[in-house]
């Protein structure tokens, strides 16, 4: 391997000029050469490798637990200064108030967030009686007040009929868009639009006691698109009350629960050990399909995926497949109709 560059630096900006690079040039090299501390987050060259702060994109998938009063925004933007990259993507906004697990699928792993398999959610929330807000949450301006008739006994009588498929109306307060504007937007400015009901679906509530007066603990299991605020608000109507969400935190979204999570300090901490702790506390791309059958293909099906041509009579049942190659690295998705393979996405590069 030969590299023969001229590296300038003006205003903290780094340049490199003839680099020769060699494609299949060993990372361990090219690590070295750049160093594991070098301050410049960008260097322009030809060799098509990763340009961030670390020498070679990191593919994963971090689950973080967010933090109260940051939104799913704010973890991104930090993320993208702990990683060195921009190419990231999230599955499940949280709003501010809300903690818990949001993953966040980094790299060419940004490719799978639209081609998860379970999309469904677990909450943990806490309902408070006797205010409605217009956010539907502690964190907004209460709208009404009323004294508190009801408790315990009616709150497990009502709970019931809130499971299973049903239509819910987006809050004022959500990141829902209406003629391209998001509705939040519309709501802090006074204005209140007529919004269509949507179809969820409460696959089960649990309820986890009373932590204080007039507040009591719920754990939903629910669909993609289910707003816990509205949820609660109804709950409480139920009863005959006012009601508001004053906890959230997501336990569990898609296939991905608290056991997985890592606090943005603990991601902090890895960083400030090196690419290797951050790259372990990442879950693999694969992780997000663990539900399909694995196929496993010799070298020459492995090149036809690669070059997007089917094998015809391929002897596998119909369906879809998670795939690996011989060496039992994960290549991504294929398809198998009338006895043809066909790739439908890939999460590795071509070798």
């Amino acid at each position: 391997m030969i590299i023969s560059c001229l590296i300038i630096s003006h205003n903290s900006l780094l340049y490199t000029f003839g680099c020769n690079i060699q494609r299949d040039m060993d990372h361990s090299i090219l690590t070295s050469w750049c160093g594991e501390d070098t301050q410049f987050h960008r260097i322009k060259r030809r060799s098509g490798i990763s340009t961030g702060k670390v020498c070679q994109e990191m593919q994963g998938i971090l689950i973080v637990d967010k933090p109260t009063d940051w939104t799913s925004f704010d973890v991104i933007a930090k993320l993208r200064g702990i990683l060195g990259t921009r190419k990231l993507g999230h599955s499940g906004t949280l709003d501010p108030m809300a903690t818990g697990v949001l993953p966040v699928f980094c790299g060419g792993a940004s490719k799978a967030v639209d081609l998860q398999l379970n999309h469904d959610k677990t909450y943990r929330a806490t309902l408070r009686l006797g205010a409605r807000t217009d956010t539907g949450d502690s964190t907004g301006t209460v709208l009404e007040t009323a004294p508190v008739t009801a408790g315990e006994k009616e709150l497990l009588a009502v709970l019931p009929q809130f499971v299973g498929p049903q239509m819910q109306v987006p809050p004022m307060y959500s990141a829902v868009k209406i003629n391209g504007q998001p509705l939040y937007k519309l709501a802090r400015e006074g204005v209140t639009v007529e919004r269509k009901a949507r179809p969820i679906e409460i696959y089960g509530i649990e309820y986890g006691g009373s932590p204080a007066e007039n507040e009591y603990v719920l754990t939903v299991r629910c669909s993609k698109g289910t707003y816990i605020r509205t949820l609660l608000e109804e709950i409480a109507a139920a009863m005959g009350q006012k009601g508001t969400m004053s906890a959230l935190r997501r336990t569990s979204a898609g296939l991905y629960t608290e056991a997985d999570a890592h606090t943005l300090e603990e991601i902090l901490a890895a960083k400030e050990q090196g690419t290797a702790a951050l790259e372990a506390l990442m879950l693999p791309v694969e992780s997000v399909f663990t539900p399909l059958p694995l196929l496993m293909v010799e070298p020459w099906v492995e090149q036809h995926l690669y070059n997007g041509c089917p094998t015809s009579r391929y002897p596998a049942a119909d369906g879809r497949y998670r795939v690996r190659n011989a060496a039992g690295q994960f290549l991504g998705l294929a398809n198998i109709t009338g006895g043809v393979l066909r790739v439908e996405k890939l999460f590795v590069e071509r070798n």
